[in-house]
């Protein structure tokens, strides 16, 4: 396990187990792991890596991700999202594997046609995805120097009461759907121009 801090870190040293960290310290992994979870307002939170984290890196994640076959997913919120938050997907892809890593980053351009144009055409949206006359006019303007992360957060306003991940982001400047400002600065304009799509190639509804 790893302490994942105030700016996530989904790529830690091998060194900066919580194992490691608390013989360093001298106390027990327990002791170092409540300690470290007490942080942020007692809101932190451990990270656990299961997959895709062979001998301490992100390498094979990389190797898969630049596969000319691969699509990097819809950073959306499912089933799982009492455990996950795959909506920082996009945030993530284009902070960590195109500005942060030191080791090797993807191409901002890669990067945000996979998110975009790629993603589009795979689950058969063909009307969006690129900047031209006659599309779908779905826009983010991102101060890229100012994209960041923050820390995974528990919530519960679902209805019942319900969990939920969330992750929130700084640096979106504005988000535009269909040509209508939705967000401005990380804050919602109260505009909300979307509808629901359904279709035979999605299992689930995506926001127009």
């Amino acid at each position: 396990m790893y302490p994942l801090g105030e700016r996530p870190n989904y790529e830690p040293a091998p060194d900066s187990t919580v194992a490691a960290l608390a013989e360093r310290a001298g106390v027990t992994p327990a002791e170092f792991a409540y300690d470290a979870m007490l942080e942020q307002d007692g809101q932190a939170v451990l990270m656990l890596p299961s997959v895709n984290y062979a001998y301490g890196s992100l390498d094979a994640a990389r190797e898969m991700i630049s596969h000319k076959n691969a699509v990097y997913g819809l950073g959306d919120g499912g089933a799982h999202l009492g455990f996950l938050c795959d909506a920082s997907l996009p945030t993530f892809m284009l902070q960590y594997w195109g500005r942060d890593r030191k080791s090797e980053r993807l191409p901002v351009e890669q990067i945000v046609r996979g998110l975009a144009h790629d993603t589009a055409q795979t689950i058969g949206l063909g009307d969006r995805g690129l900047l031209r006359a006659g599309y779908k006019a779905d826009i983010n303007v991102i101060d890229f120097d100012a994209l960041q992360l923050g820390p995974p957060r528990v919530s519960y306003d679902l209805p019942a009461g319900g969990r939920r991940m969330t992750q929130a982001a700084t640096g979106y400047a504005a988000t535009i759907v269909n040509g209508v400002t939705i967000q401005r600065g990380g804050v919602p304009t109260g505009a909300l121009p979307g509808r629901l799509v359904r279709g035979a190639r999605q299992m689930a509804g995506i926001a127009s």
